[in-house]
């Protein structure tokens, strides 16, 4: 591994495809069946909290344990077809937290091994303007607007 860096994987251009051509078929299955809420909407949808999921599933439970307790003004078909959509789609939700942290770590290796590089290259320019190079004046001048806090720089 390079010291100044992190040498992480790079995403070939069929992978990168893949994983596209992966999120547009996952939002596309799931925009066909989902409702689409506004804030204030999910608000008031969205108030089933963990107590209340637990009483769901005590609820459930009870429906397949013992069935002679359920009662009959209840839509079964459709509190079970419901009860497996929120289970499914709640497994998927932690598979997909998942790939998003992945993701984001890929993504903080990168950032990192860029800005290294970066100084590298910024201390390169400095070590090339103080040979009076030419065009290094410029990007030196440029490039130090992001240290602000710096030996001799001037505050703004």
């Amino acid at each position: 591994m390079n010291r100044n860096t992190l040498d992480a994987a790079h995403l070939s251009a069929e992978q990168k495809t893949a994983i596209d051509a992966g999120i547009e078929s996952i939002e596309g299955i799931v925009s066909s069946v989902t409702i689409s809420f506004s804030s204030e909407e999910r608000r008031r949808y969205g108030s089933v909290n963990e107590q209340n999921k637990l009483f769901v599933n005590k609820v459930n439970d009870y429906k397949e344990n013992q069935p002679e307790l359920k009662s009959t003004d209840v839509d079964w078909n459709k509190f079970e077809a419901d009860y497996a959509d929120r289970t499914f789609a709640d497994t998927r939700i932690s598979r997909l937290e998942n790939v998003v942290r992945m993701l984001s770590d890929f993504k903080i290796a990168h950032d990192y091994d860029n800005h290294k590089m970066s100084l590298k290259d910024y201390e390169y320019s400095q070590y090339k303007l103080g040979m009076e190079v030419p065009g290094f004046a410029e990007k030196v001048a440029e490039l130090k607007q992001f240290f602000p806090h710096s030996k001799g720089t001037a505050k703004k």
